[in-house]
């Protein structure tokens, strides 16, 4: 007669700290992941010409640079869809490692890259190719870690939880910013042959790998799946069921919402950047003075906003956030313009409120598609909701040009930010209140 063993159930003492280390690997997970994400925007933009050469045209040098944005931008939504299904059928904790060591690699093997004098623009190719295998474990990354950690988030903490997450996302900006700003002031960084061009953006990719190394093994000793997870019910095919099944209403429920909000990203980052330069004529220095402010001021403003969607609700939240930035973010944008270098500080300030208005609008994100959908397709729902809406937002460009023939500029880019406030506003309007929803209980999610 033999006897079978059952695994002892873990005691409140191993929950408890289990259930810190999954809260913990959240945020210093987003925190690596966007580390990495920004490494080529921020690092590598001083040493370009040491990929394209001195003699690439300036047309040449926009492509690739072009090719290297557009191939993260196609892989995140790519990898978001293969490893939240993956995680969906098979468990979160894996997958994640799977994905940090992705990514990892990705980023150590850029890192060695030649330049052109040594392999031509075989090494731009390369960089294209592992920016787009980066970019695809990247997706994988956050679509399932962030997750993970919401499912061990007591309820009362999702929302305060989600602005921490969402903040690294500044954080990992400023100090990926701050460390290029030190190399470039140690490093001589003129010319395509310039110790920084040749050697120095090497080093923050370097971190990259290392942090993403040190993430993994953290994920590998102290996060795990959360209680229950084990026996919940899985879906056969998760990514038909989000696409096909009765959740489709709430995908594209949230690809309303996210597109407003990826639209106010990239206005109130890129385009708000280069146009204190051209059209509030504000010193380089000065904006990267700013832009450096800003940030932080945003990141502690996350936290405060998601725990104000845990007071009042998620739903309440968006539709009040939506009409603060339709109402309030376009004067805002127009004013910092039209003060300019007339005077600085004025513009300066009014700039952080732009940030602090249009961004914070991702305090709860991470909180607000976890429950949306149930544990069966909660990591694909939440990395193609989060992923797939990126793409459109990111031609802002042509949509403020061919708004710029009709009105100017800046009152262009102030009726992008009023549409996406309407975007975000409708997108929260057909969505139900989720912030009492049970992540553990299928049966409590509204379609």
């Amino acid at each position: 007669m033999t006897t079978r063993l059952t695994a002892p159930m873990p005691t409140d003492a191993t929950l408890a700290k289990q259930r810190r280390g999954a809260l913990r690997g959240g945020v210093f997970g987003y925190f690596v992941d966007q580390f990495d994400i920004f490494l080529p925007i921020i690092t590598l933009a001083p040493a370009m010409s040491y990929f394209n050469g001195a003699g690439t045209s300036a047309e040449t040098v926009a492509l690739f640079s072009s090719l290297i944005f557009v191939s993260t931008l196609v892989a995140r939504p790519l990898g978001a869809a293969f490893f939240g299904h993956i995680a969906d059928k098979t468990g979160r904790q894996l997958t994640t490692l799977i994905a940090i060591a992705g990514f990892g690699a990705a980023t150590l093997l850029m890192a060695l890259l030649p330049g052109f004098e040594t392999a031509g623009h075989l090494g731009l190719g390369l960089l294209i190719g592992l920016r787009f295998v980066g970019g695809f474990f990247l997706g994988g990354e956050y679509s399932v870690a962030i997750p993970l950690a919401m499912e061990w988030a007591p309820k009362k903490r999702r929302g305060p939880l989600s602005g921490m997450i969402t903040s690294m996302a500044s954080v990992a900006n400023v100090s990926l910013a701050f460390l290029t700003f030190i190399l470039l002031s140690l490093i001589p960084s003129a010319g395509h042959d310039s110790a920084y061009a040749v050697w120095g953006w090497r080093i923050p990719f370097l971190l990259g790998a290392v942090l993403a190394t040190f993430l993994f093994f953290y994920y590998r000793k102290n996060v795990h799946d959360a209680p229950g997870s084990e026996t919940a019910v899985k879906a056969e095919n998760p990514i038909k069921s989000l696409f096909s099944g009765v959740h489709r209403r709430s995908l594209v429920q949230i690809f309303i919402l996210m597109t407003g909000m990826w639209i106010l990203s990239n206005l109130s980052n890129a385009v708000l950047t280069g146009r204190l330069k051209t059209d509030a004529h504000i010193p380089d220095q000065t904006v990267s003075v700013i832009m450096t402010i800003a940030p932080l001021v945003t990141a502690c403003a996350f936290v405060a906003s998601g725990m104000l969607s845990q007071k009042i609700g998620r739903r309440r939240f968006y539709r009040w956030y939506a009409v603060l930035v339709t109402v309030v973010a376009p004067g805002l944008y127009i004013a910092t313009m039209s003060v300019g270098s007339s005077n600085v500080v004025l513009a300066g300030f009014l700039a952080v409120l732009v940030q602090v208005t249009s961004l914070c609008v991702f305090a709860p994100v991470g909180a607000y598609l976890c429950e949306r959908f149930p544990s069966s397709i909660r990591a694909s729902g939440y990395g193609v909701g989060y992923s797939l809406a990126v793409i459109l937002p990111a031609f802002y460009a042509f949509y403020i040009q061919a708004l710029g023939n009709f009105m100017p500029d800046r009152v262009a880019v102030a009726a992008m930010i009023c549409l996406a406030g309407i975007l975000v506003w409708i997108g929260a309007t057909m969505g139900p209140e989720t912030k009492d929803v049970d992540l553990n209980d299928d049966a409590s999610f509204t379609i």
